[in-house]
């Protein structure tokens, strides 16, 4: 019991570590909007999203009840084998974590929790321990649907926003006051964060517990739920910074209304999700978001080459944090308690290794690109976009006047050529005829003509 009892104490310690992680490597995602508009300044985003990740976590723990009571059978367990399955989960979820955070990989720290949980218990039970309809119901397909039904969502909304503030075509800073309501928006997707993320790291606590017989009900203790709120709030706020310094290069583009859009399309879809216990992954819907808002502005196309990349890498995440997870599982199996040690050390080893490597290698957009930030370049604009129907009206209206204007001057200018065609004839028979050449002047010293003739 006392060996059981230490490994719950570590299950406990890293869940909050992963939840640390989780607040560095998703929550910034929820200021990427108005950090790239300008709405927000970095820092007063990245607080303002740490204490609402607090708050969000104790508005709900519907979350928290799908995994503590229904992804893992923990009936079809040895309560002595459980915890160090938990423990080999977390360091899957945890090792795919910074590895990814890491490399910029398109990732999901939810779907990672989820695959290093479930390729643990896999490893040390079977598939019975596996409750695969609750997987399917309020995993697997919540990760399908949610990012498209935020991206329709998102899509839907910008047309509306663009139709509303159409008199505003062609004036750059027309649609500005779309960045006072990013503020709300983007609280209220940072809001949605906590009420969902949060809430895994408790259900795996209680899990724990559970197993251990310090508890007999689903529900997170009040300690868990302030514990939980606590670690995503500390890492929202110190070590979002890696993700956040490289918005502005992959948000560029992103406008006030499209920013509104995503994130009002965002906090929706999550906090529909967190009400029904459907434990999505918010990196995924607010790419979604940001993908469809950026359709919904004219003279946009999709480049399917950076789509397609994001898309694996959310399909990659789950099966290979569950591989880690089942590798971590295997050394509990084979070594019992002394692969608990082992994979700890390995762990501790992993992830201060990748520490090191972060705070040597420079921040840059090649090697700290976040999903959201990078879901943005998925979509092409044109900077010339086609006119809007009511654009085309005007451009229509100022062709007819022009065409009419047009007519009258080259109606009247033949008016005045008939008139002064005529004129030149009437003078001209007016006009005397040339005249006369000049009689000779005569030389007062020279003799007459007739003198001359008299003088014969």
């Amino acid at each position: 019991m006392e060996t059981a009892a230490l490994i719950v104490v570590l299950v406990i310690l890293l869940a909050l570590f992963f939840d640390f992680t989780n607040g560095f490597h998703d929550t910034a995602n929820a200021m990427a909007t108005p950090i790239a508009t300008g709405a927000l300044k970095p820092k007063t985003a990245v607080l303002l999203a740490a204490v609402l990740n607090l708050v969000g976590a104790f508005l709900s723990t519907e979350v928290a009840k799908t995994i503590s009571g229904g992804m893992i059978r923990e009936g079809e367990i040895e309560h002595a084998l459980l915890p160090s399955l938990i423990f080999a989960g977390l360091i899957g979820a945890i090792t795919w974590n910074m590895l990814t955070w890491l490399l910029g990989l398109p990732s999901s720290s939810s779907h990672a929790l989820f695959g290093g949980l479930i390729g643990a218990t896999l490893v040390g039970v079977g598939i019975t321990g596996i409750d695969f309809g609750v997987v399917m119901s309020k995993v697997i397909l919540p990760a399908l649907i949610a990012p498209l039904t935020a991206g329709a969502i998102a899509f839907a909304a910008t047309k509306v926003a663009y139709s509303v503030t159409r008199r505003y075509d062609g004036k750059p800073d027309g649609r500005s006051g779309f960045r006072w309501g990013q503020i709300f928006t983007s609280s209220m997707v940072a809001l949605a964060h906590g009420t969902n993320d949060a809430q895994k790291t408790m259900g795996v606590i209680t899990l724990a517990l559970i197993t251990v017989g310090w508890q007999s009900s689903d529900e997170p203790q009040l300690w868990v739920i302030i514990s939980a709120a606590t670690a995503i709030a500390l890492g929202t706020y110190l070590g979002g910074w890696r993700i956040i310094r490289t918005l502005g290069k992959g948000l560029t583009d992103v406008k006030p209304a499209q920013g509104f859009a995503a994130e009002s399309s965002t906090a929706a879809t999550i906090l529909a999700s967190s009400a029904f216990g459907f434990a999505l992954s918010t990196t995924q819907v607010a790419s979604g978001s940001v993908i469809g808002s950026g359709l919904g502005r004219r003279g946009s196309t999709v480049r399917w080459r950076t789509a397609g990349r994001i898309g694996i890498g959310w399909l990659l995440t789950l099966p290979a944090a569950g591989a880690v997870g089942a590798a971590a599982a295997l050394l509990v199996v084979w070594w019992g308690n002394a692969g608990v040690i082992v994979d700890a050390v390995l762990a501790l080893a992993i992830i201060l290794s990748l520490y090191l490597v972060s705070r040597r290698n420079a921040v840059t957009h090649a090697n700290a690109m976040s999903d959201v930030a990078e879901s943005a370049q998925a979509v092409d604009v044109d900077e010339n976009p086609p006119p809007t129907r009511r654009q085309q009206r005007m451009l229509e209206a100022k062709a007819k006047a022009k065409a009419r204007s047009d007519a009258k001057a080259a109606k009247k200018s033949g008016k005045k050529k008939k008139a002064g065609g005529s004129a030149p004839a009437a003078t001209s028979a007016s006009q005397p005829s040339e005249p006369a050449a000049p009689a000779p002047v005569r030389d007062p010293g020279a003799p007459d003509a007739t003198e001359k003739e008299s003088g014969r």
